[in-house]
């Protein structure tokens, strides 16, 4: 019987910490493929490129790099790359945590699984909190994942639900299937004058404000938790499709537009 195929993604870019110490770990899984971002592509969410050629690098055996999103390279890989659909797709090890409504909103790992649920295939996005001398311990995170892979690939995913986790670094209290929180950021936008003398702008994060329940996961991780959110790709309010004051507004207009 032929060992499961895992496809490696990121948006650190192929050479990342993260991505290797998974690929090392998880050698004895599966037939293990990466295809990532040439360079890092953080915050790029689901984006797609639609209005330039990509072009694909190899660089070793079953290692491709990319300069497009990493959800291009999700693409690239099940469509062109692989010998076949991937039986599980991770994507991380992401140096730093996507915790939170806005995170994974924003956050290219966490696309990048989504994207790979698109496609039907049981997806997990794995990222890393540092601790507060902003230590990382890749390592401890490869091993752990490795014994999650052993799990999931005896028992797949619910359909349509991609698994968004995070490890802060050891020492570990448990882990705790944990609903997103919020996580407040007031960036700083920067103005500043290129050497032609014209104005150009740098967006900065700021340091983000944790907000959220003792069970949400911005909250737990900070007490040494690894947090598992599981992540819907149906968006749809459904609470909302019941308030008749809302159907109420639009069928006004359509009301005053005829």
């Amino acid at each position: 019987m032929n060992k499961p195929l895992i496809l490696l993604t990121n948006d650190d870019g192929f050479y990342a910490e993260g991505i290797e110490t998974l690929e090392r770990h998880l050698q004895e899984q599966g037939e293990i493929f990466i295809v990532a971002p040439d360079r890092e592509r953080s915050a790029s969410s689901l984006a797609l490129t639609l209005h330039h050629p990509l072009r694909v690098k190899p660089i070793r055996d079953r290692v491709w790099a990319s300069d497009g999103t990493p959800t291009d390279c999700v693409y690239l890989a099940v469509r062109k790359l692989l010998p076949r659909t991937p039986d599980l797709l991770i994507s991380g090890i992401n140096r730093g945590p996507n915790l939170g409504q806005q995170d994974i909103s924003y956050s290219g790992t966490v696309g990048a699984a989504v994207q790979g649920t698109f496609l039907q295939i049981p997806s997990i996005a794995v990222s890393h909190h540092p601790n507060e001398k902003q230590q990382f311990d890749f390592d401890f995170c490869g091993h752990y994942v490795s014994r999650v892979v052993d799990e999931l690939v005896q028992n797949s995913l619910p359909p349509g639900t991609t698994l968004n986790i995070n490890i802060p670094t050891p020492p570990i209290k448990g882990v705790r299937l944990a609903k997103l929180g919020q996580k407040r950021y007031h960036p700083e936008i920067l103005i500043k004058k290129d050497p032609r003398n014209r104005d150009y702008y740098w967006i900065g994060t700021g340091t983000p404000q944790a907000i959220g329940d003792a069970d949400t996961d911005v909250q737990l991780i900070k007490q040494g938790y690894i947090t598992v959110t599981p992540l819907h790709r149906d968006l749809t309010d459904y609470a909302s499709l019941e308030v008749p004051e809302l159907k109420a507004v639009f069928e006004k207009a359509i009301h005053e537009t005829s």
